[in-house]
């Protein structure tokens, strides 16, 4: 962590930031940076001209001038009550707050692609453009939104700002990553259904002939309801699914995602281990969006656990809640673990390790009501947890 002196007369002297400098214009400094810019005639016409959100910054990173769009997007009445700000703290980021420099100085800013993209065009005066995913607090909810971002140094006076140019991509961006998730699972329970077809075929022993084929009848079933789910999401208005709850047998739903992963490619010389006993009880969900979380939660788990490796897979009960739980070996970079919900929005994620984490977090949250969350480290691996209310509702309904 670094310390920067506020030499803007900040009240805290000395602010901690991780990562963008702290310091602030504050006083007549920022408002005669105001005036220069509101009396600029070029950036006048640009805030007219140009589509999409325009902003102007100081070299501190804070606000000087919005255009329209953004004020209405922002429900702003009054511009004054913005400027002065950073970014994040205009568009309630949810860590724009965590250090006293505010946004820009917090652990998470070190990956958010406006902070990198406004520190390197200051430092190398040149036009720098990133992709940003922003978890916003809007109408007491969390939100995910995603933006390209632009920006241009420019010089007014002998004095350096910033041209901010940010285009809303966020529904096309979760219908994106909702398509690759998609593509993913169904890549991976078509290999499933392949193996153990070639497996059914070379089997000569009854018994075994018919666990096979029980298994290739669970993942056509399988196949056919993620593409029905895939179907309804694609709609115009994609996050609009019917909730569907039923009384889910837990030890029953377990078996038989354990033997899904029997023959499946990801799990190829890796072993899944249970606990000999589950606890005796029920849970009211939907069984297609839990069996999908559940797949999700263990590709991953798998795909991060080397040949002759383990993944854990296990359940804790409360009066309240049912917690599924998998576990496997390796710890996540602490920048990934920052975003790792978030890294279907980018438009250049890989097949792999995390694609389904943004559905997982979509399913288990929007439509069941429950919590998805995980916890790493070197010493302990990586535990990734869908807690679930035991009784989801028999007339609940998920928009």
């Amino acid at each position: 962590m670094i310390e920067a002196e506020d030499n803007q007369g900040n009240e805290n002297g000395n602010v901690e930031t991780y990562f963008a400098p702290a310091e602030r214009a504050h006083g007549d400094v920022l408002q005669a940076d105001i005036e220069i810019i509101s009396q600029n005639p070029v950036i006048d016409t640009v805030m007219h001209v140009v589509g999409g959100f325009v902003a102007v910054l100081n070299e501190h990173r804070q606000i000087l001038a919005l255009n329209k769009t953004f004020l209405e997007t922002l429900d702003i009445d009054n511009i004054d009550h913005t400027l002065g700000l950073r970014l994040g703290e205009a568009i309630h980021c949810i860590h724009a707050c965590e250090q006293p420099g505010g946004c820009g100085t917090s652990q998470f800013c070190s990956t958010c692609g406006a902070a990198i993209a406004m520190v390197a065009s200051l430092a190398h005066n040149t036009s720098e453009a990133r992709e940003c995913v922003a978890t916003v607090r809007k109408e007491g909810k969390f939100v995910d939104l995603y933006f390209q971002v632009r920006c241009c140094p420019i010089s007014f006076r002998g004095q350096q700002f910033l041209l901010l140019f940010l285009q809303d991509a966020t529904l096309q961006q979760q219908q994106a990553a909702l398509e690759r998730a998609f593509f993913h699972d169904i890549n991976n329970t078509i290999g499933a259904l392949v193996l153990n077809s070639q497996l059914l075929n070379l089997q000569n022993d009854r018994e075994k002939t018919s666990i096979l084929a029980k298994r290739i009848k669970q993942l056509a079933v399988q196949l056919g309801k993620e593409v029905e789910i895939q179907s309804v999401l694609s709609h115009k208005r994609s996050h609009i699914y019917q909730v569907m709850p039923q009384r889910i047998a837990i030890e029953e739903m377990l078996q038989e995602i354990q033997g899904a992963f029997a023959n499946h490619p990801v799990a190829v010389g890796k072993t899944l281990q249970r606990p000999q006993r589950t606890p005796d009880v029920q849970l009211v969900t939907d069984a297609t969006l839990l069996r999908r979380i559940l797949m999700n939660m263990l590709v991953n788990a798998f795909e991060a656990t080397p040949s002759g490796g383990e993944v854990k897979l296990w359940v804790e009960t409360s009066d309240q809640s049912v917690t599924f739980c998998v576990w496997n070996r390796q710890a996540i970079p602490s920048d990934v673990a920052r975003r790792v919900f978030q890294r279907n929005f980018s438009t250049k994620a890989e097949s792999g390790r995390g694609l389904g984490t943004y559905t997982m977090k979509l399913f288990g949250e929007t439509y069941l009501g429950g919590t998805v969350g995980f916890t790493t480290s070197d010493a302990e691996g990586t535990v990734f947890r869908l807690c679930l209310p035991a009784d989801l509702g028999a007339n609940q309904n998920h928009a």
